[in-house]
């Protein structure tokens, strides 16, 4: 008998605290995006360097979701809790104390280690827990909601934390939090472990790692050595190769992480496809309009999280409809409707940037948010839909791989775009107006997409700022706006493919008995 059998433990707890550990995750994930000006305006960082920031801490989550919950299974979920929080509680500490941006960015990708651990354990045991269909609904019922709630009040929490005491306390609070959640842990979790489901595959995690890490270091540095440098073609060109070395190993393992037999289905395809571009269309804005709100609008962080709020207000708000609108549409449809809806905000956004002002900018994000509610928990269900029962725990960590996976890959495509036309119209309006600082442009641009105007006029003469100013932030809403219309239109593509897939029958699948 467990140890656990001496002490009743009630399984409401063990849901609130589960759910009060992956709330952390989801509220660190968010509340950071609205302060990265102030850290890039503090540690002197550039767009590159901020990029980073984000991409070390997801770069680690995503690659590691996978053989967490192998770890999970094999030594215990409590245990992978415990150790998860530890590195998380001990990682933040080290995010608020990092002297450097080195430092910070290193501290993140430990704090995604302890974010893999967390969240697939804390997924597993309310797997475990609740047996019974109805329990297990209302159980993910509440962890959904928390889940939302956690992200609508991410972007305000990180805008007043900031502009009262300083950006360092968003991760330094964290450490009163996680020391609440270890207690609640230790006297709420029960024991659990599954090692016939367990599936170490260190060469996939390898090959999987590297091939993320690659390609996310090809487009972050592309900005900085130029995308002609034959390293930017290495990096892409070996991410890529790993890729496929690792689609190779998991065709000869005996107990792969991925079984490619799933991808025979054209519905399931369609549905992880729905999951990449969701997150990459419209769960990567959490991180990229507050720069736009800052950097284009001059928003203070607090006004920027507050600015979010027609965001998150619809996302929280829309999965509301989804079940009285999936009586009328097939899943194949909800999932375009919700796509076409995230599209279309987003290319409101953009026409919104040429207008100028909120008030239109705030009604397209409302949009955006609309089809990003709807899109939320559809696209997990519609993943787990389309697999055998006994094949739902390796598509749930596929299917959260593929979100964590796009919105890193989504941080280095769109922040590449975002460098690229920012300097290049940056260019234009300095050859234009004020071509005695084109040798500067690089500089400048790098410095206002990353927030730090001050930094960036340091090395203007100081009758030419007055000049060079109003056109470096009209080359950065330029650049912006290039990045939501190419979000906008894949989105489009997206719903479109996604749409068409799905409408394909589930073939029947034999069970992988390697």
């Amino acid at each position: 008998m467990p140890s656990a059998s001496a002490r009743i433990i009630s399984p409401r707890m063990t849901l609130l605290t589960a759910s009060g550990v992956c709330s952390l995750i989801v509220l660190d994930t968010n509340i950071v995006a609205v302060t990265l000006p102030s850290i890039a305006r503090d540690l002197g960082a550039g767009f590159a360097d901020i990029e980073w920031v984000v991409s070390a801490y997801m770069l680690a989550f995503a690659a590691l979701l996978l053989p967490a919950g192998s770890l999970a299974d094999r030594f215990g979920r409590k245990k992978m809790l415990l150790t998860g929080l530890v590195l998380f509680i001990l990682a933040s500490v080290g995010c608020g104390a990092a002297p450097t941006i080195l430092m910070l960015d290193i501290a993140r990708a430990i704090k995604g280690v302890g974010a893999a651990l967390l969240l697939t354990s804390a997924l597993a045991t309310i797997g475990h827990v609740f047996h019974d269909e109805a329990e297990r609904a209302k159980a993910w019922a509440f962890w959904g909601a928390c889940m939302g709630v956690a992200m609508t009040a991410a972007p305000t929490v990180g805008g007043l934390i900031a502009e009262l005491v300083g950006w360092r306390w968003i991760f330094f609070l964290n450490l009163p939090v996680g020391l609440i959640l270890l207690s609640m842990v230790m006297r709420n979790i029960g024991e659990s472990r599954n090692e016939q489901s367990a599936r170490l595959d260190p060469w996939g995690s390898l090959f999987f790692s590297a091939s993320l890490l690659s390609l996310i270091w090809g487009l972050i540095e592309a900005n900085r050595i130029g995308w002609d440098n034959p390293l930017t073609f290495a990096r892409l060109m070996g991410g890529g190769l790993l890729l496929v070395l690792f689609f190779l190993a998991e065709r000869v393992q005996r107990r792969p992480m991925v079984d490619l037999h799933l991808f025979k289905s054209a519905r399931f395809v369609g549905a992880l496809l729905g999951m990449f571009a969701y997150a990459g269309c419209a769960q990567v804005m959490m991180t990229l309009l507050p720069f736009y709100l800052q950097n284009g609008l001059g928003f203070s962080a607090i006004d920027s999280g507050l600015g979010m709020l027609p965001f998150a207000i619809t996302m929280l708000l829309c999965p509301r409809l989804g079940p009285g609108l999936s009586r009328h549409l097939s899943a194949a449809a909800m999932m375009a409707l919700g796509l076409t809806l995230v599209s279309t905000g987003n290319l409101l956004c953009a026409w919104a940037t040429s207008t100028g002002g909120y008030p239109a900018f705030a009604l397209a994000m409302a949009v955006t948010g609309a089809g990003a509610g709807l899109l939320n928990g559809d696209t997990q269900k519609n993943i787990m839909a389309c697999v055998p029962r006994e094949r739902t725990g390796m598509a749930s960590g596929m299917s959260t791989t593929m979100r964590f996976s796009a919105i890193m890959l989504a941080v280095g495509v769109y922040g590449a775009l975002l460098a690229s036309h920012t300097v290049n119209a940056l260019n234009i309006n300095l050859h234009n107006s004020a071509p005695a600082w084109l040798d500067q442009a690089e500089f400048i641009a790098s410095r206002v997409v990353a927030g730090d105007m001050t930094a960036a006029l340091q090395s203007v003469g100081a009758s030419a700022r007055g000049v060079v100013q109003p056109l470096a932030q009209q080359a950065f809403v330029t650049g912006f706006a290039s990045v939501l219309w190419v979000a906008g239109f894949v989105g489009l593509f997206a719903a479109l493919l996604v749409g068409t897939l799905m409408r394909k029958p589930i073939p029947t699948l034999q069970p992988n008995v390697a």
